[in-house]
């Protein structure tokens, strides 16, 4: 079984399935001024419950498998990287299907994931989908072209957007995006501080 949250009413234990994914994300509680709005409108991860973020490492394991002893080597992994100080600077597009704010230096998050994926190689980033894995904040993934264009021309003037680099948070939920399931289903399991 999953480790239970403690104190959490909403603990995911008893309602896991089969199907479900995790992930391991830095959240950017910093950017939400900017792009909360847009994600709540266009980026499907958002109507799941998961906060504006970079992603260290999806799909991570089945929650199913992720155990104490799975936790405690991420918090030793984890803890072994001093935390950073970041800027979003940029408004950048994957083709015209996803625009998202990228940091100025990419450098520490793919560590992060680099870290991580040695750890659990079993865990290939975006499952191996693409050959370089592009650190990124998503502000839309959905809603058309128009409607991204619109939502990356109004975070543009709230760029930079300073933010630090404290934790990765471990989150669970159904395959994101999903309309068939209810709103908000991702639930943070963990949070692992960085240093």
């Amino acid at each position: 079984m999953p480790p239970a949250i403690p104190g959490d009413p909403h603990s995911p234990t008893p309602g896991w399935h089969l199907d479900w994914q995790s992930a391991l994300l830095v959240p950017v509680p910093a950017a939400e001024p900017a792009v909360a709005e847009h994600r709540a409108r266009l980026d499907g991860s958002a109507r799941d419950g998961v906060p504006a973020h970079l992603t260290v490492l999806y799909p991570f394991l089945s929650p199913a498998l992720i155990d104490d002893e799975v936790l405690a080597s991420l918090g030793l992994l984890f803890a072994a990287i001093p935390a950073f100080a970041f800027l979003l600077d940029r408004v950048a597009w994957f083709g015209d299907a996803v625009v998202f704010l990228g940091p100025r230096d990419p450098a520490p998050f793919r560590a992060l994931t680099d870290l991580a994926f040695a750890a659990f190689p079993s865990c290939p980033p975006y499952g191996g989908q693409h050959a370089d894995v592009v650190p990124h904040l998503t502000i839309g993934d959905r809603g058309g072209l128009a409607a991204l264009a619109t939502a990356g021309a109004a975070v543009v003037p709230h760029l930079p957007v300073e933010a630090a680099a404290t934790e990765v948070i471990l989150m669970a939920g159904p395959p994101p995006g999903d309309p068939s399931t209810p709103p908000g289903q991702w639930r943070r399991l963990a949070s692992f501080a960085l240093g």
